[in-house]
């Protein structure tokens, strides 16, 4: 894959800083993906991680976190040892990571055995893992989004600042924990050699454990994207279904509203994108009908 423009050789050109900074080659360095993060991959089995400006404490507590994850043997994306990261390089986070032997997303019970074993962790004592925030960076998602018309952006605004409002008032739930953060099928992997691994750790911290459940239940009951039988094996071997909360439309309108946002931010980046972030936001604003929405993935 390539990157427009003149993105890609600006942003080999801040890798080779990166890895010489961290005494890693990056001859050969094949790019992977480019979303949210840019993914490369080094000799070695190694893969780097470029974050967006301004994530250095996010990209911090992921390496902490993995390295965390790998001392309580809870299968999780390895930080690369013996490497100080992240490195920061005009403002963007570069982290190193195992890479990972063929894989593919997790199924809907696969998740709920690795969230049911990450919730029961006692929380972390040697580093700050943090506060989960639920609107981390939504705002700026929303500034971002170029191709919406001002007023739809308002709309997005005034609704952030609701569901704010709603969250501040969340009922109780199960004892908190630490979440994932953004627990869905695409961030637990199934691989080749058996395990189930967690994937993109920068929002693990402290929490309710229904922020992680939630992902599964807008899967299935607003995308349709699995089976509601799935959705009953999830709930069999988590042992909870947060359907049943007082809590779960809360989440759920939050967990809608990121996807909204990503959709937005991405077709400000890409214009591609700029017909699914206005049928996102139509189905949030009751145009389209009830749930199940039909979306195609932004990536």
């Amino acid at each position: 894959m390539t990157l427009p423009g003149d993105a890609e050789t600006e942003i080999r050109r801040l890798l080779a800083v990166a890895c010489q900074r961290a005494g890693i080659d990056p001859v050969g360095a094949e790019l992977m993906r480019s979303g949210e993060n840019v993914l490369f991959r080094l000799r070695g089995g190694i893969v780097a991680r470029i974050s967006r400006v301004g994530q250095m404490a996010a990209a911090a507590r992921e390496v902490n976190v993995a390295r965390w994850l790998e001392a309580h043997q809870v299968p999780a994306v390895q930080a690369l040892p013996d490497v100080d990261q992240p490195v920061e390089v005009d403002g963007r986070a570069v982290t190193w990571w195992r890479e990972l032997p063929p894989h593919r997303h997790g199924t809907a019970l696969e998740v709920a055995l690795a969230l049911r074993r990450l919730h029961e962790l006692p929380p972390p004592t040697t580093f700050d893992i943090g506060r989960l925030d639920p609107f981390v960076r939504l705002g700026e998602r929303i500034d971002r989004a170029v191709t919406l018309p001002e007023a739809d952006r308002a709309w997005m605004r005034d609704h952030l600042a609701g569901l704010r409002e709603r969250y501040a008032n969340l009922p109780a739930g199960l004892p908190e924990s630490v979440v994932h953060g953004d627990a869905w099928i695409g961030n637990v992997v199934g691989t080749e050699d058996g395990r189930v691994v967690l994937l993109d750790l920068e929002r693990c911290s402290i929490g309710p454990p229904e922020w992680d459940l939630v992902s599964t239940a807008v899967k299935v009951f607003t995308l349709g994207g699995i089976t509601v039988e799935d959705y009953k094996q999830f709930v069999a071997s988590y042992g909870h279904d947060v359907t049943q909360w007082a809590g779960f439309e809360m989440l759920r309108d939050i967990r809608e509203f990121r996807l909204v946002c990503m959709a937005a931010q991405a077709a400000g980046e890409n214009p591609v994108h700029h017909d699914e972030a206005v049928l996102r936001l139509a189905c949030l604003r009751g145009e389209r009908g009830p749930r199940p929405w039909t979306w195609t993935a932004v990536t």
